[in-house]
């Protein structure tokens, strides 16, 4: 299968799952964010109350999984917050080099970088027309 094709039933993957857990207080979804860093696409997942042994992360092909789990709080009363074991799986979007991930966790955020297959590069047009005029 070609990537957006693997990407897309990902998604509905996904989704299945977390309809799936819908009032039953099953596993819970951290939020995620990839951005571009030129060199490198960043993972950034919300796990809040999360410590890094419990943390996994797995690079299979095209997605990233991370897994992990929340304790509840001792003596709880109420509360709304999720807890208990979370699992989510994420599509680059763009390649990456197989296994270059480096893992950071600070202030409840999972920050992964990952080295991309074909680094952006930034060029200035300007910069360019300039340099390639020929003085005589």
């Amino acid at each position: 299968m070609n990537e957006p094709v693997l990407a897309r039933l990902h998604q509905l993957m996904t989704l299945r799952e977390q309809v799936e857990t819908l009032g039953t207080g099953g596993p819970w979804i951290p939020a995620a964010d990839w951005t571009d860093e030129d060199t490198h696409l960043v993972l950034h997942v919300d796990v809040p109350g999360v410590t890094a042994d419990t943390l996994e992360l797995l690079e299979d092909g095209p997605m990233v999984t991370v897994a992990g789990e929340r304790s509840a709080p001792d003596r709880l009363m109420a509360g709304d917050r999720p807890s208990g074991a979370f699992r989510r799986s994420l599509t680059f979007p763009q390649d990456v080099l197989p296994q270059t991930g480096e893992a950071q966790l600070a202030n409840g955020i999972l920050t992964v970088r990952f080295q991309k297959r074909h680094p952006t590069i930034d060029v200035d047009a300007e910069h360019l027309d300039s340099a390639s005029t020929v003085t005589p």
